[in-house]
């Protein structure tokens, strides 16, 4: 598969990584957002049926929750990675987590995309999770565009609505759409700047949009009730004077937002939305990096894995390094240098990604999200380029919040423990430690939904049925400092060390005042609660 052109854009043709549209979406759950996923993809003609959440019968299953705990229970638990092309442009759609518990991957994911969709439930407004994923993206200064869920539901008033994106988010809103009237008295939506009127068809979803001169026009009235229409004329008027206009570049810096209200089941403002990403949503960013920042023109290829996956084909137990690409013109078979290791490794058969599909990619430009086949020789932010000394920096490793032995049922598959705790502790799904003097291996996450996908999968994916017993430990951190102090730290504590997957020290804390205690007795050392991915592995002294 070839998303890129075969020759340089001519003189004052927009390069190719100018085409690209690389975004996530982030949401509290439950608020919609793998459904909007499907949604997106139905508009856009990347699917012709649109999976549900919880399909029944003979409906087809949604394409970017494809592992089959996602699908059985409703939810995401990984990222999803969807390329696709319409217009003459490249959407790179990456579907996130929702669920608390998977954050780690949430926040990773966000350092590979330019901008993002904040989906909001129109009854709930914005909730914790919502919160705390804005916040990701504030730092890096990430383009929002809001899309408001659920408006043919019971709901909360829509100007109550933008008043909470501002006072709670401190963002400007600038209203796309408009619901014509909510829940039981939804007749359909409004588009403000194409003064167009989306209204049921004859099954409830989105019919095609009307041209109409303004809210005012008469030829509503053959369209909905006096009320909605005098309500229709009064609420647009107030929209428009009441919030700012529409900035392009107040919104890439991230400091306002279009508000599309919508419904993801019912097809409203999904093409209005897919418009919106096709038309504002920016082009691929300098990204952050040692020793320079590095601009997506750049000649040379460079990119970042953000995540592994593992078994996405059993059949064949294979593991796929995600990478954003993000520099230069990559081709099939080149080489590339791994910084960490400083090897060379040639990509022989990258693929694209629709969820759990897969086309061979002859080439990709910034921006670009490529899998990359491998043996447990790359991890989550290894750094790919031609360059020498090159490494992107900003990818987190969070220290767990629980912490839990684990044994198998049954000891003839103990030695294959090892390399399926490691494959999962590869993807993000847990942290993986080994006590340095010997017993069950811990393992540690953010959240208990974890540990349940993490036992499921230990049995779906390599026959290994697994117990988790709580370890007498309350958190892990991780240890750094000058050699000669770090040796006598580990000299001292071997009893409560351990080592992660790439054998850097953690101290195992029983209690936050043992914590206190170790970073009050070695004041030259650091306690970190969280760290750079795939910085060199130091030896052990």
């Amino acid at each position: 598969m070839t998303l890129a052109e075969d020759r340089p854009a001519p003189s004052g043709m927009p390069a190719e990584y100018e085409r690209r549209r690389t975004f996530a979406i982030i949401s509290h759950p439950d608020a919609g957002k793998t459904t909007l996923t499907e949604a997106i993809l139905l508009a856009a003609g990347a699917i012709h049926l649109a999976g549900e959440v919880r399909a029944r019968g003979e409906r087809r299953r949604t394409r970017s929750d494809w592992m089959k705990i996602e699908q059985a229970r409703g939810i995401s638990v990984t990222t999803s990675v969807m390329t696709f092309a319409r217009d003459g442009l490249v959407f790179n759609l990456l579907d996130t987590p929702g669920h608390e518990d998977f954050s780690e991957d949430t926040y990773r994911t966000l350092t590979a995309v330019d901008s993002a969709i904040m989906v909001l439930d129109a009854a709930r407004g914005i909730q914790s999770q919502t919160r705390k994923l804005f916040e990701v993206c504030r730092l890096r200064d990430m383009p929002i565009i809001t899309f408001i869920n659920k408006i043919d539901r019971e709901a909360l008033d829509p100007f109550a609505l933008l008043d909470e994106i501002h006072d709670t988010l401190a963002l400007d809103t600038t209203p796309v759409t408009w619901p014509v009237g909510m829940g039981g008295l939804f007749h359909g939506l409004y588009d403000l700047h194409a003064n167009t009127l989306i209204a049921p068809d004859a099954t409830g979803d989105a019919g095609p949009p009307q041209a109409l001169s303004g809210p005012d026009d008469v030829a509503l009235a053959s369209k909905l009730p006096a009320e909605r229409r005098a309500a229709l004329a009064d609420e647009s008027l107030l929209a428009r004077e009441a919030c700012p206009p529409f900035d392009l570049q107040a919104y890439r810096e991230g400091h306002l937002t279009p508000v599309i209200f919508g419904s993801a089941l019912k097809k409203f403002g999904v093409a209005e939305l897919v418009s919106a990403i096709a038309r504002w949503a920016p082009p691929p960013r300098p990204q952050p990096a040692e020793p320079a920042p590095v601009a997506p023109g750049s000649d040379k290829v460079s990119g970042f894995v953000f995540k592994v996956q593992a078994n996405m084909d059993k059949n064949h137990r294979d593991r796929v390094a995600f990478m954003r690409v993000c520099s230069g013109r990559f081709q099939r078979g080149m080489k590339l240098r791994q910084e960490r290791t400083g090897r060379q490794m040639a990509v022989q058969n990258p693929i694209f990604f629709f969820a759990r599909d897969r086309d061979l990619a002859e080439e990709a430009a910034a921006g670009d999200i490529i899998g990359i086949p491998n043996h447990g020789t790359i991890s989550v932010g290894d750094t790919l380029s031609e360059v020498d000394a090159l490494r992107f920096t900003g990818l987190p490793n969070f220290a767990p919040e629980i912490l839990c032995r684990v044994r198998v049922r049954d000891a003839m598959r103990t030695k294959h423990l090892r390399k399926a705790l490691e494959d999962l502790a590869e993807e993000g799904v847990t942290q993986v430690f080994r006590p340095r003097l010997g017993g069950d291996w811990i393992v540690g996450v953010v959240g208990p939904l974890q540990l349940d996908v993490l036992a499921t999968r230990m049995e779906a994916e390599y026959s290994i049925e697994v117990v988790l017993e709580p370890a007498p430990y309350d958190t892990a951190r991780w240890v750094d400092g000058p050699a000669d102090e770090l040796a006598r730290f580990e000299a001292a504590n071997r009893g409560a060390l351990a080592d992660d997957k790439d054998d850097r020290p953690v101290f195992m804390a029983r209690n936050r005042w043992d914590l206190d205690r170790m970073i009050q007795d070695w004041p030259k050392l650091s306690f970190q609660s969280t760290r750079e991915r795939a910085t060199p592995t130091r030896e052990r002294a």
